[in-house]
C-alpha cells in the first residue's frame, strides 16, 4: 500500500474520545476530544471542533480545533481560524492566521544561529 503526502493514517471522529498516550507514524487527525500525551515524529492534525488536552510533541502541528497544554513541533506549528490554544509553543517556524488565538509563551527554537558575541557575560 503505497501513500501520499498528506493522507491522513488514522483519524479520531467527531464523538470520540480518547483519554492516554498517543504515539503514532504517518498522518494522524483528531476531530473528536482527546485527553494525555500526543508523540510522533510526523504530522498531528487537530480538526476544526476538535478539543485536545495534552502535552504534543511532534514533527509537524497543524491546529484547526482547540488545544489546551504545550506543544512543541521540530518542523512547525501551523495555527489555522479558528484554532485556539491555550500554552506554551516550541518550534522553529510558526504561523498563525487572522481569526486563530493564543495564549502562552513561544520559544523559537532551531531557528537563525545567535549573532557573533550576542550572549556575553
Amino acid at each position: 500500500m503505497s501513500t501520499r503526502p498528506g493522507d491522513i493514517h488514522t483519524l479520531l471522529g467527531k464523538g470520540s474520545e480518547f483519554t492516554g498516550k498517543l504515539t503514532f507514524e504517518g498522518q494522524v487527525r483528531i476531530d473528536g476530544k482527546f485527553n494525555g500525551e500526543i508523540s510522533t515524529k510526523d504530522t498531528i492534525v487537530i480538526g476544526d471542533g476538535a478539543r485536545v488536552e495534552a502535552t504534543i510533541t511532534a514533527g509537524t502541528v497543524i491546529i484547526h480545533g482547540t488545544v489546551v497544554g504545550n506543544v512543541t513541533a521540530a518542523q512547525i506549528i501551523e495555527l489555522k481560524q479558528p484554532g485556539r490554544v491555550k500554552g506554551d509553543l516550541t518550534t522553529p517556524a510558526l504561523t498563525i492566521e487572522r481569526g486563530a488565538s493564543y495564549d502562552g509563551t513561544c520559544k523559537m527554537e532551531g531557528g537563525r544561529p545567535p549573532a557573533p558575541g550576542g550572549d556575553k557575560k
